[in-house]
């Protein structure tokens, strides 16, 4: 019965699999454009890309930064009614950002395999030992990007390479410059993929970071204020509860959240998540 309602209305997976052909077709036709760039021009385009960004949301953020002028200096009007207006400017300003980096993604997508390309023959030190790169994405991973870019999960098989998968949505929204966190379930994988994936960010001018156990609050605020940041859940989770009970805004390493990619999405999200996340400190015993 169920084989017959596939063949009658199609495999969910597969239809969704055809939506995303098209799109590594179009990302492979922008990686062609990008042959005969120098590396400087190549670097060029994530400037272009910036640009965009920054042209196509002018006007919302300067209405955003005048609105906050305001609240911090005029205290005679009806501040509940900026502050809803506030929440409204950040939702449309999201929701362009969401737009441009849409129409960008083939582009960028297209940056970062031919950025891959050149680096192959490349090493560089990972954790310690010299690691020689020999990735370029091929289309299953395009698609992979292109649905993680989409905020669903993108399930795949150990030795496709997810790792490479993922810095093709990091580097897009990045781009905006508002921070990109990579989640995994690990101190080791957070800075083996940190240093061994940066170096495709690094190469367009982009700021890694990697959230350790060991590290400071002004370690962590450093960072945090990067580009792209590395980390696992107990480190990003409690930071978060840790800078909810800041008493002052100075004492919060994390900035406001924009985009997320989340490694080892069952062992975190059911897994790991069976464990609450408590801060506590010592309790007085009486005698």
């Amino acid at each position: 019965m169920l084989s017959l309602f596939k063949k009658i209305f199609g495999d969910k997976n597969t239809k969704d699999v055809n939506e995303l052909i098209p799109i590594a077709a179009e990302i492979n036709e922008e990686f062609a454009k990008l042959q005969n760039l120098s590396d400087d021009e190549l670097r060029n385009k994530t400037a272009e890309f910036k640009l965009k960004l920054q042209d196509e949301t002018a006007e919302i953020r300067q209405k955003l930064e005048e609105l906050h002028l305001q609240l911090q200096k005029d205290e005679d009007f009806d501040r509940q009614a900026a502050y809803d207006q506030v929440d409204v400017l950040e939702d449309s300003l999201h929701e362009k950002y969401e737009d441009v980096l849409d129409e960008l993604l083939p582009q960028a997508y297209a940056v970062i395999k031919e950025t891959c390309k050149r680096l192959v023959g490349k090493s560089w030190t990972v954790m310690g030992k010299h690691t020689k790169w020999d990735m370029v994405p091929y289309d299953v991973q395009l698609m992979g990007g292109v649905v993680l870019h989409q905020g669903k999960i993108s399930e795949m098989a150990t030795g496709e390479g997810k790792t490479l998968v993922a810095t093709l949505p990091m580097y897009l929204n990045a781009l905006t410059g508002r921070g990109v966190h990579l989640i995994t379930v690990n101190d080791y994988l957070a800075q083996r993929d940190s240093e061994w994936m940066g170096e495709i960010f690094k190469f367009h001018g982009l700021t890694v970071g990697v959230i350790l156990n060991t590290y400071s609050p002004d370690q962590r605020k450093v960072q945090y204020n990067c580009d792209i940041t590395y980390g696992t859940n107990n480190e990003f989770g409690f930071d978060y509860l840790r800078d909810n009970m800041a008493s002052d805004k100075e004492f919060q390493v994390q900035r406001k959240h924009n985009y997320a990619i989340v490694d080892e999405v069952d062992s975190v999200l059911v897994d790991e998540a069976r464990t609450p996340l408590i801060i506590s400190g010592p309790v007085e015993v009486d005698d």
